[in-house]
């Protein structure tokens, strides 16, 4: 079994938010996704999609974009990032999802010997412009980040490998300790995946090692369109 993971695929089949607007690096953007996910991904892989998977408002218009990607192989594992607007009822969405599919939220998967949780996030302190009502909302997913912690270990056994997703960066630009990376390293996690920069004039790494964990920045654009295999070890 492997593990992949790409995320921001910002999906809009109606045309209505077509990406292309941002720059010809969209174009055909899906596309490119796709034929980079069949060359990669057997039945038996993960693929992990850290938010802002489509720009629908309603669920429904969600799953007609989630058609795009539905017979791609791999069990396919979602969050919720800043865009999803349809994200709402988590019972509704997973009563709606096809099958293959799988939704996180303050909550935790086990697939064979890896342990998977995870939330959306948010700007951290010490970013630009981060002011009152961002605090209150960095707290708040930092204890939405907490629990999903803690419905992981309940679940983790000796051996097993935890990758935490979340939407936002996990730390400000100059890769400082956040409450998010103090959890991390206080519930012994493996891997971090996290998307939300886009353009060439983001500041950000592919990979960076911190205090003993892998993060890995996934955002389609700022990985060429291709999934990126999480390297776990033994």
């Amino acid at each position: 079994m492997k593990i992949f993971a790409i995320s921001d695929l910002h999906l809009s089949t109606t045309g209505e938010k077509p990406m292309d607007v941002f720059g010809g690096v969209w174009t055909n953007y899906v596309e490119k996704i796709k034929q980079d996910w069949s060359d990669k991904v057997s039945d038996d892989d993960i693929v992990l999609i850290s938010g802002d998977i489509s720009w629908a408002m309603k669920l429904e218009d969600a799953i007609i974009d989630l058609d795009e990607i539905k017979d791609l192989k791999g069990k396919k594992v979602m969050i919720r990032g800043n865009h999803d607007y349809w994200w709402k009822s988590l019972s509704k969405i997973r009563s709606a999802l096809p099958s293959g599919f799988f939704v996180l939220q303050n909550d935790a998967i086990k697939i064979e010997k890896t342990v998977i949780c995870g939330t959306r996030g948010w700007t951290c302190e010490g970013s630009p412009d981060f002011g009152k009502e961002d605090k209150k909302l960095y707290l708040r997913e930092a204890e939405r980040l907490r629990l999903a912690l803690i419905n992981a270990q309940k679940v983790r056994e000796y051996g097993d490998k935890l990758i935490v997703m979340i939407h936002f960066p996990p730390f400000n630009v100059r890769r400082e300790n956040s409450l998010f990376t103090e959890l991390f390293e206080s519930f012994n996690v493996d891997a971090v995946v996290y998307g939300h920069l886009h353009g060439k004039d983001s500041r950000a790494d592919r990979k960076l090692t911190k205090n003993g964990i892998d993060y890995y920045l996934t955002s389609c654009d700022q990985v060429d369109f291709k999934l990126t295999e999480i390297e776990l070890g033994e």
